[in-house]
């Protein structure tokens, strides 16, 4: 190891030598300091004085009692300044004094470290050789720390060598700062071998390493090292705790979090606050958030870490509304929130929805003047997202300066979310074109917008993309893939590449699943969770909820039945309104819609709207007015503005021919200005996406679009398809042929015919649920033209081929 210490810091012979001031005697050599100078009343204040204010109040005194040269007013200035972090101030003290002793130097030297740059630290440290001061061991701890807070490794193997040239390579506290520096410039290994090479190791350098292990995310090597401490005669202490407490809580260790929390107790450390807070927060993240509220309130002086903990605990936990509670809380006690504040209670705000309070959060951090904080900027740009004002996202985005890329992995989720896929690909494009180079968080926000788009051309580009970036192997990258290709309608694909992988998360099990079960493919979602079950990933929660999915869409109503029981006994998953919702649609779409009806009644908690809404479904598919009726009235008090739900309700009741009953309920749209939501198909051709309204003709392409089904229209007829217009009335029946035949999928399907060759398979787009006559008629055009043709609706894939559909008709 070099013992240089700075190339580019100046040499000894550079830095100048006052011919008045240089030092050349020690403080004994000194002249006694005389008696009515020790019992000034100005150097009795500036021994009692506690700001840098009264420091300057005092300061006149002093130089009209002209005792500015005295040797003890010298020092006490120059201590005071340095303690109080007025450094230029302290060097106008230092430099005219004649005989500097080594301890104004020291202190002076501390005065830098501590409050200014550490350059500026070196060149004062290369001035004390100049004049022939020899370092004390403490010179370098100062140093050394200021290197392993600023992250400088290279210069802290410089003054690692200076350390060993002095003499001090064997300094328990020179070597504990040695130790300090590699662990914080993540060079753990060369900490460690630092460590194990100490002669002696105090508490201190024990705290030190188990603090470094821990902080570079090694976590159990650093819960070991407290056992070793403990084995060789070093009882830990509060600070130990606090260092080792959140990696218990990273691992989710907590029944060793019990352990130390026991210990706490024995030990006498339940007063200390810094103990309690880390307690707090490892409760919380363990999953315990009660344990943690309770040590939380039993905190007699909280401090600003101690609120945030609790904050951040509720937020963790899924509990936003109490994380709230806590915020508002310390607002009321005129605790003043710190950025870390604000952005746990914009995350609170977000998991609720609460655009209101979430509109105040910014506020106050517009008070507390975070507008330059990115990291709190970009926590309100997710807040927003989720509260479904991307366009307030964006301004907050555009604005910002010093973007990060997680800046960009915001805006680009925020679209995403928020079904602004075309802005989510521009902004990646954007964040690509200025170099900055997209991590996972990146690909797997991306990647489910292109899912979104169900364009398998995309979709490959995006494949070929993250291999380019070496992103390939990452898990959650390869699950959003897999993902998206069974988005994409391409099924087989998406289980080469959950094949490949080597390491399977369990969201890459419900990505397959679930895939499975949109196409219609039950029994092979089935097998493959019976694969799951024999391996060592456990199901989840979602896990289920896509397996009962696949039962529905494949009419498997028992093997659903019978999931769903083994849900709770034998995994301990407690039912949600999702999987109830399942479980209703599995039996309505079987047409067992009063044993559906008899479930939602028997249900432990209140129905929500995806319970009712599968009952309707049923109830439409199977033209139940009785039930239909029940399930509707149920739906307009839980959701009075969606328009859909009236529309379906309609067209039970004109399955049955119930006139009167249809316009009553459109007369009710009406006054309530509710509306029916238009259905539309895309299609993706040559790098265009072509969108298409029933009934429409403002595409270029119309006339020939038209003219081309009817033409359609007359083979199908011949080749066995009968038009169903029960669900209109009030026209002739061309007109309601005309009506049905001019259904967005169908103007899609005919224009993606007319532009692609044979054997060329069609794939399809649409907003809403595929109507029965559509899918008929789709069953016959593939039939009649020979082309495989794949839709995908709000629900599922539909593959037609040859005159037949994958969901056989049970959809």
């Amino acid at each position: 190891m070099s013992s240089q210490l700075i190339s580019s810091s100046p040499t000894i012979t550079e830095i100048p030598t006052p011919k008045l001031h240089s030092r050349s005697h020690t403080l004994s050599q000194r002249t006694q300091i005389p008696l009515h100078v020790y019992k000034h009343p100005a150097a009795i204040l500036l021994e009692l004085s506690t700001s840098i204010k009264e420091v300057y109040q005092i300061l006149p005194h002093i130089i009209k009692s002209n005792l500015y040269t005295e040797h003890l007013f010298q020092t006490k200035l120059l201590s005071l300044f340095c303690n109080h972090g007025c450094i230029a101030e302290a060097a106008r003290v230092f430099e005219p004094i004649q005989d500097k002793p080594e301890v104004l130097y020291y202190t002076l030297l501390k005065g830098y470290a501590k409050y200014s740059s550490l350059h500026e630290a070196l060149l004062f440290f290369v001035r004390m050789k100049a004049d022939n001061v020899k370092p004390v061991v403490y010179n370098f701890t100062y140093l050394l720390k200021v290197c392993g807070d600023k992250g400088e490794l290279r210069r802290g193997k410089e003054i690692h060598g200076q350390l060993i040239k002095n003499g001090f390579s064997s300094n328990v506290f020179a070597m504990t700062g040695v130790v300090n520096v590699y662990a914080k410039c993540r060079q753990i290994e060369e900490a460690y071998k630092m460590f194990d090479r100490m002669p002696e190791r105090d508490l201190v350098s024990w705290n030190t390493i188990i603090s470094g292990f821990a902080q570079n995310g090694l976590a159990k090597l650093a819960l070991g090292l407290v056992v070793k401490m403990q084995e060789e005669g070093q009882r830990p202490d509060s600070v130990t705790l606090v260092s080792i407490l959140p990696s218990v809580a990273d691992m989710g260790l907590v029944k060793i979090g019990r352990s130390i929390h026991g210990y706490v107790l024995r030990a006498g450390f339940e007063g200390l606050v810094n103990v309690n807070t880390a307690l707090v927060d490892m409760y919380s993240k363990c999953r315990y958030i009660g344990i943690g509220r309770l040590i939380f309130d039993g905190i007699k002086r909280r401090t600003m870490v101690s609120w945030n903990s609790m904050l951040d605990g509720y937020v963790r936990s899924g509990y936003a509304e109490e994380a709230m509670a806590i915020f508002e809380k310390m607002l009321d006690e005129g605790v003043e929130p710190t950025d870390v504040t604000i952005m746990g209670a914009a995350r609170a705000c977000a998991d609720l929805g609460d655009l209101d309070r979430g509109m105040f959060v910014h506020k106050l951090s517009d008070k507390l003047k975070l507008g330059t904080n990115v990291s709190v900027m970009n926590s309100l740009i997710s807040m927003y997202s989720k509260c479904k004002r991307v366009d307030l996202a964006v301004d907050i985005f555009k604005k910002l300066r010093g973007k990060t890329l997680v800046s960009w992995n915001a805006m680009i989720l925020g679209f995403a979310q928020n079904g602004r896929v075309n802005d989510a690909l521009n902004y990646f494009y954007e964040m690509h074109s200025r170099n900055m180079r997209p991590d996972t968080f990146t690909m797997v926000s991306v990647i489910p917008a292109l899912a979104e788009l169900s364009v398998t051309r995309q979709a490959k580009w995006i494949h070929g993309f993250c291999i380019r970036s070496c992103l390939d192997d990452d898990i959650f990258v390869m699950t959003a893939l897999v993902d998206m290709y069974a988005k994409c309608g391409a099924i087989h694909t998406a289980r080469k590449l959950f094949d490949r992988m080597n390491e399977r998360h369990v969201t890459t099990w419900n990505a397959m699943i679930d895939g499975y079960g949109t196409h219609g493919l039950g029994k092979a979602a089935l097998e493959l969770f019976n694969e799951m079950q024999k391996g060592v990933m456990k199901p989840n929660d979602v896990t289920f909820l896509s397996v009962l999915s696949a039962c529905s869409h494949a009419g498997m109503v028992e093997e659903g039945l019978s999931y769903f029981t083994s849900m709770k006994r034998d995994y301990g998953i407690e039912p949600g309104m999702d999987h109830y919702g399942a479980m209703v649609d599995l039996l309505g779409r079987a047409g067992r819609l009063n044993e559906a009806w008899n479930f939602i009644r028997k249900m432990p908690i209140e129905p929500g709207i995806n319970v009712y809404g599968a009952m309707l479904g049923a109830c439409k598919i199977h033209k139940n007015v009785d039930l239909g009726e029940k399930a509707a009235n149920k739906l307009f008090a839980l959701n009075p503005d969606e328009g859909g739900y009236h529309v379906l309700l309609a067209n039970i009741y004109a399955t049955a021919s119930m006139w009167g009953e249809v316009a009553k309920v459109r007369t009710t749209m009406k006054k309530k200005g509710l509306q029916k939501t238009p259905g539309c198909s895309v299609v993706e051709l040559r790098n265009e996406v072509h969108s298409f309204y029933s009934g429409t003709t403002n595409h270029r392409q119309s006339k020939k679009i038209y003219a081309f089904l009817e033409e359609l229209g007359n083979k199908i007829k011949a080749a066995g398809y009968a038009p169903d217009t029960s669900s209109i009335h009030d026209v002739e029946d061309d007109v309601k042929e005309q009506l049905n035949s001019t259904h967005s999928e169908r103007l899609a399907i005919a224009f993606g015919l007319l532009n692609t060759s044979q054997g060329t398979p069609i794939h399809i787009r649409k907003n809403l649920r595929v109507c029965g006559d559509c899918h008929t008629a789709t069953k016959y055009i593939s039939l009649v033209t020979g082309r495989e043709i794949i839709v995908r609706d709000m629900q599922r894939f539909h593959h037609f081929k040859n005159g037949t559909c994958s969901c056989g008709d049970y959809w």
